[in-house]
């Protein structure tokens, strides 16, 4: 039974509060037993009966802060290849649009992906994440998309249930991102849907292969009709559903999220004042992505904004080969502060308690408190604001998935 001393400044994360309250505690203490949280408070306080073998499993921060585990709630994992010719096209003016519809983008990945085995989409889907979780980050949404048809979208999401048996890497929670462009073989969006509607989610739901579905709503991918009827099949199949919206432009996507009861949307850079209000009623996570914003050079989306309309905000990676190749979840809480308008104290909460609201895991990570996954992560840093403001590559002194170190010690 583990206990942890000599924490400078304890970060909890706990539910309660707005936003910005991460319940901090100064000189904290931390004990967990079999891999769970049993108690944490200030280290003056420590119990000393109920929990045995106290002595000698003491471990030390070294007056370092301490956070829960990152939870990055929005990647898109397992993909072959990558896209940096388009960083260049980009440079020169062409747009996302524009390097879609010349059969790059998505339609690139997805004939690299369908091209790689799934053990090659394995072996690489592990190091990327033994490299995240050495950034502190532990519990991945990873979702499928590449594969665009019922054979290699199955191919994605065996590979994260692979990953989901094996130990000292992120959790990994499995999404269905079937309907995230039209592929070569399908002419017509709404053919493709009945496609996924009937020979798709029947064998995902049905091999507990993932548990939401998402659905790429923008100009060059599907319109919010087909997302509806695609969304409401998925629910009925008991797949919680997610949504990237307002990425390009707005498309209403914050109310189209709100009518349908998604745990997320996504993306969001151009959604109106009554799509976040639609959202905030109904409970919906807004997903800030401000590494994919900027690697597209759009209108960063207004964390502030969202959180005055009632809103509670996630930050994640949107890690994929060509909008956002990099995985590095503390620079996109930086950028989130930087682009997004979130204080550091909100965009820590943002990738941690309500991160993992929107992958459905609040009840067992995403803060430290008793009873939850000891998932957590040494900083380098004498503070949230500190740590965030001054950038490094890599802060995290030391980072424990389920009580176990992970990475080098």
């Amino acid at each position: 039974m583990p206990v942890l001393r000599n924490i400078g400044s304890l970060a909890r994360c706990s539910a309660g509060g707005g936003q910005a309250d991460i319940h901090t505690v100064a000189g904290a203490a931390l004990i967990w037993d079999e891999g769970l949280i049993q108690w944490v408070g200030p280290e003056s306080e420590l119990p000393t009966e109920g929990y045995s073998g106290l002595k000698g499993a003491d471990l030390d921060a070294g007056g370092r802060l301490v956070i829960p585990g990152l939870v990055d709630c929005h990647t898109h994992l397992a993909f072959g290849g990558w896209r940096a010719e388009e960083f260049s096209l980009r440079a020169r003016g062409a747009s996302y649009l524009e390097i879609l519809e010349a059969g790059g983008g998505i339609r690139s990945t997805m004939r690299l992906t369908r091209d790689a085995s799934e053990d090659a989409l394995l072996s690489r889907s592990r190091a990327f994440l033994a490299e995240m979780a050495c950034l502190g980050v532990t519990t991945v949404e990873a979702k499928s998309g590449y594969g665009l048809n019922l054979e290699d979208e199955l191919k994605q999401l065996r590979v994260y249930r692979r990953l989901r048996e094996e130990d000292g890497l992120p959790r990994v929670v499995p999404t269905f991102l079937g309907a995230h462009v039209l592929p070569p073989e399908f002419q017509e969006a709404g053919a493709y849907i009945d496609y996924l509607i009937a020979e798709v989610l029947p064998v995902v739901a049905g091999g507990g292969l993932a548990e939401f579905c998402d659905v790429f709503v923008e100009d060059g991918a599907f319109d919010s009709a087909l997302a509806t009827q695609l969304l409401l099949a998925a629910q009925e199949l008991g797949l919680g559903a997610k949504l990237h919206v307002d990425q390009l432009g707005d498309g209403g996507g914050g109310e189209l999220a709100a009518r349908l009861g998604a745990v997320s949307a996504d993306h969001l850079e151009y959604t109106s004042e009554s799509g976040m209000r639609a959202m905030a009623s109904a409970g919906v996570v807004a997903v800030a992505l401000p590494i994919a914003t900027m690697y597209l050079r759009q209108r960063p989306m207004d964390g502030r904004a969202f959180l005055e309309a009632g809103c509670q905000v996630a930050v994640a990676t949107d890690f994929n080969p060509g909008s956002a190749p990099s995985y590095h979840l503390p620079l996109a809480l930086t950028m989130a502060c930087t682009m997004n308008r979130l204080t550091p104290s909100e965009a820590l909460k943002g990738a941690t308690q309500i991160a993992a609201k929107a992958i459905g895991r609040q009840g067992s990570s995403g803060s430290l408190d008793p009873g939850k996954r000891a998932d957590l992560a040494f900083i380098d840093a004498e503070s949230v604001d500190h740590w965030l403001y001054h950038f490094v590559p890599n802060a995290a002194h030391r980072v424990f998935i389920a009580g176990m170190p992970v990475g080098p010690e």
